[in-house]
């Protein structure tokens, strides 16, 4: 009887969890279910607008452009990055990252309705018109840019060869705004150039992160070795002003000179779609010292070459802080319907696990520009408000205070380049101190401070290679 008791009260413990399993699964079912529904009645009204528009607005609207309007206001919404490709563009931007493409020459992005110039690419119509990073672009060709997408925008700029273009700028510190007259051509971004500085300083400038940066590096280096020999010191990577790119090109610069490690991972929603990206044996310079230029106006790609370069020790960084963009946008495309959505999937980290986002590196030595005095009045317009100065940015997931950006600007002749100054001579092993502005330490900071030294003692640990970027 006890026996015949105790299977009772297993089966009705049994009977009792099962009931409760499914009685769970009934209410996450019912829930799902629910959300189903309030997705619909959402679609369902948009459909309503849609359709009480293309009946009633005043004139008759193109519902192509009614559609596109409409997912542009969409993804817009979640963060300044996320956009939606129509074919056109699409392909435009497939051509940009091959390296060549036709147009005036400036990395922009959409702040407050209007564009605004993340920086001027080197030897391009619109650097040589004297545009600068962080100008505002109001009208193009006389037509107001507010109520146009990023894409729309840049659509415009784009053109025919030989075609002169009218670009209404604001400008910070100017009382009003003025036009700038450029003529369009065809942009072909030699992303890597390279020069001898100080007599035995390999100064290698990137200006981007596109198909041809890595073999452009390697073929600079070769060159360097090739005219210094054993006289050769160490080198400079400039990344001032370099808006980003490819970000397997960013792991592929930072591998260069790296023997082992992680260069970067990536994380998004999800743990189990969280990636780590790591150097292969073997440094391209040959363990001679390497110093990393960056200020406001180096993103993204730029970011993690000098993160990953900073947290292994493998590289000094001088200059100001970065512009702070440490998110992955991953290019989607629609199939045979054409076009492609650009949506933000993950953020950055550093081998220490720095969050890049909303936060940008901050240089092992901040050496601020040192303007002329024409342009001492304008500081403020020559510095970048960084991603976290951007409205809707996505938020910085480890520390809740943000800041991001420097200034950008960089003068044309190189003796006056204090930053550069600054980093030919720490490789002479001269003193710099007097050229040093010491940063402003966060809690994050002084954290990551902590790992990279921690790093310092101990080699960074060895991971499985991914075999490409996202």
């Amino acid at each position: 009887m006890k026996r015949a008791g105790f299977f009772r009260s297993v089966f009705m413990l049994t009977l009792g969890a099962v009931l409760g399993v499914a009685a769970y699964q009934a209410l996450v079912g019912a829930n799902a279910a629910e959300d189903r529904m309030k997705i619909y009645r959402q679609l369902d009204l948009f459909g309503d607008v849609f359709d009480r528009v293309r009946s009633d607005y005043v004139v008759e609207p193109d519902s192509e452009k009614l559609i596109e309007a409409a997912i542009n206001g969409m993804l817009q919404s979640l963060d300044p990055h996320s956009s939606y490709l129509n074919p056109k563009n699409f392909r435009n931007m497939q051509v940009q990252t091959r390296g060549e493409f036709g147009g005036l020459g400036i990395e922009v992005t959409m702040e407050n309705g209007v564009v605004k110039v993340v920086s001027p690419i080197d030897d391009t119509p619109a650097a040589r018109a004297g545009i600068l990073a962080g100008d505002l672009i109001v009208k193009i060709d006389g037509e107001r840019v507010r109520g146009m997408t990023l894409n729309q925008a840049v659509e415009k700029m784009r053109g025919k060869v030989g075609e002169p273009i009218v670009i209404t700028v604001v400008r910070k510190g100017k009382p009003k705004p003025f036009d700038v007259r450029i003529v369009r051509d065809v942009i072909r971004i030699r992303s890597v150039k390279w020069s001898v500085e100080g007599g035995d300083i390999g100064y290698i400038r990137i200006t981007s992160f596109n198909e041809q940066t890595q073999p452009g590096l390697e073929k600079a280096i070769a060159a360097i070795r090739a005219k210094l020999g054993d006289g050769l010191k160490g080198y400079v990577i400039d990344l001032r002003n370099n808006p980003g790119g490819l970000l397997d090109q960013a792991i592929a610069v930072s591998d260069t000179f790296l023997k082992a490690g992680e260069v970067v991972s990536t994380r998004g929603r999800n743990a189990a779609e969280t990636q780590r990206f790591n150097a292969r044996p073997g440094d391209l310079a040959e363990g001679r010292k390497v110093v990393v230029l960056i200020n406001g106006g180096s993103a993204s790609a730029s970011e993690i070459v000098a993160g990953a370069l900073q947290d292994h020790k493998r590289a000094t960084i001088i200059g100001t802080r970065s512009f702070g963009k440490g998110s992955v946008q991953t290019i989607i495309p629609l199939g045979p319907r054409g076009g492609a959505i650009r949506l933000t999937t993950a953020r950055y980290y550093t081998p220490a696990g720095r969050a890049i986002q909303a936060k940008g590196i901050t240089p092992d030595f901040v050496v601020e520009q040192e303007l002329p005095a024409e342009l001492k009045a304008r500081a403020d317009e020559l510095r970048t408000r960084g991603e976290a100065g951007l409205r809707g940015h996505l938020k910085n997931d480890k520390e809740k205070k943000e800041e991001s950006g420097s200034l950008a600007y960089v003068p044309k002749e190189k003796e006056k380049d204090t930053q550069l100054q600054a980093a030919i001579r720490f490789l002479h092993g001269q003193d710099i101190a007097m050229l040093v502005r010491k940063p402003a330490t966060s809690e994050g900071d002084d954290k990551a401070a902590a790992s990279r030294r921690a790093e310092k003692r101990q080699p960074p640990r060895k991971e499985k290679e991914m075999e490409k970027a996202r």
